[in-house]
């Protein structure tokens, strides 16, 4: 059973694969924390900048387009600063606890590839990872928390054969 289950909203995005990009990336971040992929879901939205600047317009007051953005199913951050979030138990396998929602954006995400000189392929995966870290209580609000979350990002990444993105 998969992990991630893909809508896809803009056309390119199945061109360029997503949903099996998408399910090696979240496998991987699971993996990196040692959680199982098996008894966890996570619903992935391919779409393009006009839709994703109406979620970020909806959800956090900003009316532009963005990267990628996502929605924890609960609360799970850390009670401390620098702290790693306490980690989800996982469901069965035929009922598996939603981890959450992401949505990511063909535009942006290309544009900036291409403004940072890196594959496309690439930093889907970084922005894949990151929405799936968010998904389990990881942030970059605080320093701290900025510095626990890279170093968790750029390990899961290497595990893919992905560069240190920072």
């Amino acid at each position: 059973m998969d992990l991630v289950e893909t809508v896809i909203e803009d056309p390119r995005w199945e061109e360029f694969g997503l949903a099996a990009l998408a399910e090696r990336a979240a496998r991987a971040t699971l993996s990196g924390l040692g959680l199982p992929s098996d008894g966890f879901a996570i619903s992935l939205m391919g779409c393009d900048d006009a839709r994703i600047a109406v979620l970020n317009a909806d959800f956090r007051g900003k009316p532009q387009p963005t990267n990628v953005l996502s929605w924890p199913s609960e609360e799970r951050g850390a009670e401390f600063v620098g702290e790693d979030p306490a980690l989800p138990e996982p469901g069965l396998p035929e009922d598996p606890e939603s981890l959450g929602d992401i949505a990511i954006a063909f535009d942006t995400c290309a544009r900036e590839a291409a403004e940072q000189a890196k594959p496309l392929s690439d930093h889907v995966t970084h922005l894949i990872v990151h929405g799936v870290l968010h998904l389990l209580g990881y942030d970059h609000i605080e320093d701290e928390d900025a510095e626990l979350m890279e170093g968790l990002e750029v390990r899961i990444l290497a595990s893919l054969g992905v560069s240190d993105p920072y």
